[in-house]
């Protein structure tokens, strides 16, 4: 039987602002594909139907206890990994990338799901592990080896950008139970060498030049600097109240790639302008300090690190996305989220609201 103080707690708020930045994604994403000529069902009509499976993933998730998760995630994260390995032997290789692995009817991408895993996986961990005083060097083991292993199975596909997600991501959820200073500093330091080795025995070329690219976008225009510099005209054509709903030249002459999934923020810029940009960044804020606020409610520990967790994931693929295009970060290849067009990265975002809205949902039980 269903406890009716679920219902009667149930988080419109979250929901609200969710659906609000979806109907925006799919509005957008209309224009930025109109000039496509697509073959069978449009881009926007595919995003409606992502979102409605997503929507109905949220209940299914809601109507579950979210400590069950803390039960399986050891399961859910062996079977992630397991998933990981199989990319890199049979997976589908699209521009230079293996991340796909077909099965059926349908194709899954393993590194998006792996997030919510992480979270739940390190959630699991720090809530009944004690880190009195904060997480001395020693304490990061076991938490390091959970990171380590999807970060370098989704570095290899190679997918930089959402290993980097998932090592952010991580790196919230230590910061939020503490660190120790001597620890934090050790870490940096070791970053050092690390980074230098990834440079230069790691990184694929074409990673690199995105790196030099954003540094010096004008040292190849026409080849990989292409999409950050008509990423910022897009953007800065906007000016203060956009050129209009599908009046923007860089989406409608087609200029400006990957439009509708990677730079779809361009193409809102372009037609909505400072002001529109503005409206949806609030509504993101929003989502992430109401995210915060559902974590700082939780009764027990696993609901508020959970809590905290995908909030982190949804922030920084906004920090990333938004930096990206407007050409503070490299080009990585992280879509917005909820905005963006893209199957698995909806249901991954859904699943993630489906999350904290449980865990508000059931604030009162514990």
């Amino acid at each position: 039987m269903i406890d009716r103080r679920l219902i009667t707690n149930f988080d419109w708020t979250l929901l609200g602002i969710v659906l609000v930045v979806c109907a925006a994604g799919v509005v957008n994403i209309y224009s930025a594909s109109a000039s496509y000529a697509v073959a069978g069902t449009p881009f926007f009509v595919k995003q409606l139907y992502w979102i409605v499976a997503g929507l109905f993933l949220v209940v299914v998730v809601c109507s579950l206890d979210y400590h069950l998760l803390e039960d399986v995630s050891y399961w859910f994260y062996g079977l992630l990994c397991f998933l990981l390995l199989i990319v890199l032997v049979v997976g589908k290789t699209s521009m230079g990338a293996t991340r796909w692995l077909h099965l059926g009817f349908f194709s899954i991408q393993p590194s998006e799901p792996m997030k919510i895993v992480t979270i739940m996986t390190l959630a699991r961990f720090f809530s009944n592990y004690s880190t009195a005083g904060g997480v001395t060097l020693k304490d990061f083991a076991y938490p390091s080896f959970f990171l380590g292993i999807p970060a370098l199975l989704i570095m290899k596909q190679p997918d930089l950008g959402t290993a980097i997600l998932v090592i952010l991501i991580a790196c919230s959820m230590f910061a939020y139970v503490g660190v120790r200073l001597s620890a934090l500093v050790t870490c940096l330091v070791s970053a050092v060498p690390a980074i230098y080795l990834a440079w230069h025995y790691y990184l694929r070329d074409y990673q690199k030049n995105r790196i030099l690219n954003f540094l010096d976008p004008e040292r190849d225009p026409l080849g990989s600097g292409y999409h950050l510099i008509q990423s910022k005209i897009a953007i800065g054509s906007g000016g203060v109240l956009g050129k209009g709903f599908m009046q923007g030249t860089q989406a409608q002459l087609r200029f400006l790639p990957e439009q509708h999934t990677d730079f779809a923020f361009s193409v809102f810029a372009e037609e909505w302008g400072f002001i529109g940009c503005l409206v949806l960044l609030l509504f993101y804020l929003f989502l992430v300090f109401w995210g915060l606020h559902i974590a700082s409610r939780c009764n027990d520990r696993f609901g508020s690190l959970m809590a905290v967790g995908v909030t982190a994931m949804l922030f920084w693929h906004i920090v990333i996305n938004i930096g990206m295009v407007i050409g503070i970060f490299p080009v990585v290849g992280v879509p917005l989220p909820l905005f963006s067009y893209g199957g698995t990265s909806m249901i991954t975002s859904m699943v993630g609201v489906g999350i904290l809205l449980n865990i508000s949902m059931r604030r009162f039980m514990f």
